[in-house]
């Protein structure tokens, strides 16, 4: 299974390689999968009725993972390992790696300098190789 983070989703939506390719692959071969924190990251940054549709279509190909109680669990042990080293990212990046870590998943993100210093997070090549 591959989640996809939000940078790559919005690549795909603007055609951008080689997040579009990636993406449009995931989603024809239905391994593609997403966050409810990218759902409301997508959501909450669509400026027009036109995005707004484009988006909800997207949403409906992916399966949307939830933020539950275990995810949240794993989110809090990242963010406090992080802090302890000194690394830390933001609160919607370890969210969205507690839900991937939960499900046993590949994150696809292009923000690799902040995802890589989750020591346990796998990360799909955004190449598809």
């Amino acid at each position: 299974m591959i989640v996809a983070d939000t940078d790559v989703l919005i690549d795909f939506l603007g055609g951008i390689e080689p997040g579009f390719s990636r993406v449009r692959g995931a989603i024809e071969t239905s391994q593609l999968e997403t966050t409810v924190i990218t759902r409301y990251e997508l959501l909450a940054g669509a400026t027009n009725p036109r995005q707004e549709a484009r988006l909800s279509d997207l949403l409906r190909a992916l399966r949307v993972l939830p933020l539950d109680a275990a995810a949240a669990d794993s989110a809090a042990r990242i963010r406090l390992t992080l802090g302890r080293r000194g690394e830390t990212i933001g609160m919607a990046d370890c969210l969205i790696a507690g839900i991937v870590m939960v499900h046993g998943a590949l994150l696809l993100t292009r923000n690799r300098r902040h995802f890589e210093r989750i020591r346990e997070l796998r990360l799909a090549d955004l190449a598809g190789t």
